[in-house]
């Protein structure tokens, strides 16, 4: 015991020269309460001091005083504003060469069209729903029904192309994607099937985008009862690989990917606890009780010194601080699993994955969401969202400021450097993306379904509205934040007569 231990540590504790080798050091200092800015410390000194923002940009992004008035420098804003255009633009040229029969929402067309239904939901201009549409008959032309899943399979641009459709009263359209999306589930829930249970490649995924389908069009658009089959099937082999492995007390769910039992959100049990427990998924209590809980339990119970987790569950080495592997993907299990239990183990944990994305999430490998610097990014704000400290909110702001350096880093150039998961496209839905609760493909406040508890008071998904424009009261270099709590109504942005806005990270901010 004390010699595994030992490795352990050693483990933990010897992989700096390779933290440098994947992550960059962070330059900003970290936030302190009534606005005071933490001093450098002695580890500082190893920077490399290129990295340092100018004086301006190291204050505060809002005000350190008030519930409701945020202050934001109209440098910052300025950026955010001219980096939209400039995204938009290199997108459009770079997908001129990429991939014409990857149809994917993770690296191909898919989330392309998510990217202008986005702005059309932003910006209300109608020529962008369009524009979506022209990606989503291209899509819906080359679905090579080899994959089921939302992310990486045929799930995805049909729940997408739905919605579409729906949002255009195309209804015989939008109804033929959805029938095509159900047919899928009798592959999904096939005791033959060698289908895997994750959330890139297997039943998760495909779980993912018939809730979404629910929350974008309507509660009845899948039947319960299809859910449930899909739940029922996950259960039930994540019950019997727990058996094979003889954890069944320990880890009554129990999950593997390419015969590994991964930890991650992409391929690891994470992402499978976590759509468990989405409120509009509706297992039973006893299931989340008895299966979901204690399987949690014994993640957490893998977690290093550092608040990280391991790639996998065998993985002794503290290395990955991905969405896909590590704590970016985990804190989101932990954040639902402390909404859903009520216990603050949960919120703790969370907390310390946010610390070690603070100092280990400026990533060498770009700015993605499956491994990049947005990815890790909307962690904070949810953590923000749920327990309302600013130091998750400045941390995010932070982030956002070296993704607003695209191109700044010398970060590595991705594979598909224009797509959803892995390039600029990401950037671009973290500076657009509007709902309340952060990372764009999470669900509970995310899709406004459910409620979110924090302590003792509920908060029934308020989306949050910045605005700098003079008639929503603010003024130049301001951002007001409104807290709107009906979250199944639309603010609607005719009303302000605002030029094209930009909304940063999961806020609305209205640049005039």
């Amino acid at each position: 015991m004390g010699e595994s231990m030992s490795k352990r540590l050693k483990l933990q504790l010897g992989g700096e020269a390779e933290m440098e080798e994947r992550a960059f050091a962070n330059p900003y200092p970290d936030y302190q309460p009534q606005g005071a800015v933490a001093a450098p410390s002695a580890a500082d000194a190893h920077r490399d001091r290129a990295l340092q923002p100018p004086a301006e940009e190291e204050s505060l992004p809002f005000g350190a005083d008030g519930k409701e008035l945020v202050e934001v420098n109209a440098r910052f804003s300025k950026r955010i504003q001219a980096k939209i255009k400039d995204l938009l633009q290199q997108m459009e040229e770079g997908l001129k060469t990429a991939d014409p029969h990857d149809c994917s929402a993770y690296t191909g067309w898919t989330g392309i069209a998510l990217l202008y239904l986005q702005l059309y939901r932003v910006t209300k201009n109608q020529s962008h729903l369009q524009r979506s549409l022209d990606y989503v008959k291209r899509i819906l032309r080359n679905l090579n029904g080899r994959r089921v899943t939302f992310l990486c399979g045929d799930a995805g641009p049909l729940a997408v192309g739905a919605v579409v459709y729906h949002k255009l009263k195309n209804s015989s359209e939008s109804q033929e994607c959805v029938a095509k999306l159900l047919q899928l589930q009798r592959t999904v829930i096939s005791t033959d099937s060698e289908l895997p249970d994750e959330l890139l490649y297997g039943r998760a995924g495909y779980l993912y985008a018939l809730l979404y389908l629910n929350t974008e069009i309507g509660p009845d658009t899948v039947p319960q009862s299809v859910i449930k089959e899909v739940i029922d099937a996950i259960i039930e082999s994540g019950k019997n690989f727990s058996k094979e492995e003889r954890k069944t007390d320990r880890c009554p769910l129990l999950y593997q990917w390419h015969r590994k039992q991964y930890v991650g959100a992409a391929h690891g049990v994470a992402g499978i606890y976590y759509m468990l427990m989405q409120p509009i998924a509706n297992v039973d209590q006893e299931t989340l009780t008895e299966l979901v809980k204690p399987s949690i339990d014994y993640v957490r119970h893998k977690k290093f010194r550092s608040g990280n987790y391991p790639s996998s569950l065998s993985n002794e080495t503290d290395r990955l601080v991905h969405w896909c592997h590590g704590a970016p993907g985990v804190i989101h299990m932990l954040m639902q699993a402390y909404k859903t239990f009520k216990e603050d183990k949960y919120l703790k944990d969370a907390m310390d994955c946010s610390d070690v994305i603070w100092q280990r999430g400026l990533l060498r490998k770009g700015y993605g969401i499956c491994h990049g610097t947005a990815g890790n990014g909307y962690s904070f704000l949810s953590l923000y969202n749920l327990t309302q400290d600013r130091k998750y909110l400045y941390r995010a702001c932070k982030f956002a400021e070296w993704c607003l350096e695209y191109g700044a880093h010398g970060c590595r150039i991705p594979d598909r450097p224009y797509s959803l998961f892995e390039g600029k496209v990401m950037i671009l839905q973290m500076v657009l993306y509007y709902r309340k609760e952060g990372h764009p493909f999470n669900f509970g406040t995310c899709i406004g379904v459910g409620k979110s508890s924090i302590g003792s008071s509920t908060i029934k998904h308020p989306y949050t509205i910045i605005s700098a424009n003079k008639k929503a009261g603010g003024r130049k270099g301001q951002i007001k934040i409104i807290h709107y709590h009906n979250s199944h109504s639309c603010f609607h942005f005719s009303s302000l007569n605002v030029k094209p806005v930009a909304v940063f990270l999961r806020y609305k901010i209205l640049l005039c």
